[in-house]
């Protein structure tokens, strides 16, 4: 019999993705799936939308907005099945993008969690930038893809064909065994949303287990949706990374890293003041002081051991801040083998 598959949609004022996107969910042929939206707390009319016209599709519904994060730990407790996909609202699916990535982690049960290739859906032969064909990280926690670097997104030309392990895999479509998420306790509800996906991949590879990307499962993401660009966007996503690396990094990695990571946040808080973006300078520095906040009054004792960096999957040993702004690399094969 197939493993069981519950693919979770967190929804937030997300009708117009719905009514858009939901038909080719529904159309997967994958045979023992089912489909359930989870709502944090909706001001517009999606819930009556789904109840009038796909009745059929379980609703959890949250009294509160819960974020990424919160939201999904929510929202699994309450759902039973084999492999979770958690997919994004603002995601077109091709009818047979489930079976690849299923039959991948059936025969490597070693991989915890999968993603697709992930193209813009308003581009499809490029390649999007929440995640592309595999997420990485450098030894100094930025994180980058197979097909994105910074805000870069490569063509695909089939480059990236391959199935790969990696750091990361994207929590647009992220593709993960139900028993090693509670295992883990989930997502770290903190965050919020950003950075939390990867977070959790970090703390399955200190748990032993695999990240993988199938580039013949392929979706397509308009990003962007749910919480558009501007200071709560750049806060979060400067916050969250300082804290995953607090989190996960040995002691040792720690002295090294931090001081290089604060010199190279302060010169992009700087270039942002002088170029009157206010809102990135004033995000970069109140997430430094979160930072401190969260390490004095919410500090978590981690469940994983942390192990050196560089003994993990899909991290590249260099700086990719240095290969991008000053040496001009702008492809992710430039940097590394793939």
């Amino acid at each position: 019999m197939l493993p069981s598959v519950a693919i979770v949609i967190l929804n937030y004022n997300g009708l117009n993705f719905l009514q858009q996107f939901l038909p080719s969910v529904i159309a997967s042929t994958y045979a023992n799936k089912k489909i359930i939206v989870a709502d944090n707390a909706s001001t517009d009319n999606s819930i009556q939308w789904l109840k009038e016209n796909h009745p059929n599709i379980q609703l959890l519904l949250s009294t509160e907005n819960r974020g990424y994060a919160g939201g999904y730990n929510w929202a699994l407790k309450n759902i039973e099945a084999d492999y979770y996909v958690l997919l994004n609202s603002d995601i077109e699916v091709q009818p047979n993008w489930i079976e690849p990535i299923i039959t991948l982690m059936e025969v490597d049960k070693t991989i915890a969690a999968c993603q697709p290739k992930i193209l813009s859906w308003k581009n499809k032969t490029a390649f999007e930038y929440a995640g592309a064909c595999g997420g990485y990280i450098d030894c100094l926690g930025y994180p980058f893809s197979r097909g994105r670097l910074f805000d870069v997104c490569e063509t695909d030309e089939g480059q990236y064909n391959t199935v790969q392990k990696i750091f990361w895999a994207t929590g647009a479509a992220l593709f993960i065994r139900s028993e090693i998420f509670h295992q883990l306790n989930g997502f770290d509800e903190y965050f919020f949303a950003h950075m939390e996906e990867i977070d959790l991949c970090w703390r399955m590879q200190l748990a032993g287990y695999s990240i993988a990307v199938e580039p013949s499962s392929i979706v397509y993401h308009v990003g962007g949706g749910t919480l558009p660009k501007g200071y709560r966007k750049t806060y979060l996503n400067f916050r969250n990374n300082l804290i995953m690396l607090c989190k996960n990094l040995t002691t040792a990695e720690k002295v090294f890293t931090f001081p290089l990571r604060g010199v190279l946040d302060f010169i992009t808080a700087g270039k942002a003041l002088i170029s009157l973006d206010f809102d990135m300078f004033k995000a970069i520095i109140n997430a430094h002081i979160a930072l401190i906040k969260w390490k004095f009054f919410v500090k978590k004792k981690n469940t994983v051991q942390p192990i050196l960096l560089k003994h993990l999957q899909g991290v590249y040993k260099g700086s990719v801040v240095w290969e991008y702004f000053i040496k001009k690399k702008k492809k992710f094969s430039a940097i590394m083998k793939y």
